[in-house]
């Protein structure tokens, strides 16, 4: 703690009463971390002249290939102009591939490419092994834990897309 204290160690039912403090320490945390996991793929993008919003296409076009652009749309929840921006410029560099759909051709269902293939696993490899390295610090208990904390922070909507994805295995 700031003040020169030990931290504490909390049972599971102190942790339903933090302090304000608390919890501000561990939106800080959040911050931290998610600098942490992000700082490696971002180098990797500004190589390559992208950013945060391009990782999140090639991501979930990998996890869904043939994925519409209206479903990652709904599962990265930016605007379609801000989408179309991030496609156009992925597609042009050869690393995304939109098909017309076969039943629908307004739908446009999305693959990456090879060479979109071997990006998303750079970028993942590097996030992969932060995240295993700190999961095997924390411990199976802590992994667990965390996860439930993440799960239960997302908004309804978004932890059903959460579960579809990881029940499809995707």
């Amino acid at each position: 703690m700031s003040d020169g204290r030990t931290a504490q160690v909390y049972s599971g039912e102190s942790l339903l009463f933090l302090t304000d403090e608390q919890l501000r320490q561990g939106i800080e945390a959040m911050f931290f971390a998610y600098r942490g996991f992000t700082a490696d793929p971002d180098r990797i993008l500004l190589d390559k002249g992208y950013g945060r919003a391009h990782h999140r296409a090639v991501h979930f076009i990998n996890r869904a290939p043939g994925t519409t652009v209206n479903n990652l749309l709904a599962i990265l929840g930016v605007t379609k102009q801000s989408l179309n921006r991030v496609l156009r410029t992925l597609i042009e560099d050869g690393l995304v591939e939109s098909r017309v759909g076969t039943l629908d051709k307004r739908e446009r269902h999305l693959f990456l490419t090879e060479a979109g293939q071997e990006l998303e696993a750079q970028l993942s490899d590097a996030q992969r092994a932060r995240m295993r390295a700190a999961y095997r610090e924390a411990g199976p208990e802590a992994v667990a834990g965390f996860r439930q904390v993440l799960e239960a922070m997302m908004d309804a909507d978004m932890r059903r897309t959460f579960a579809k994805l990881r029940d499809n295995g995707q």
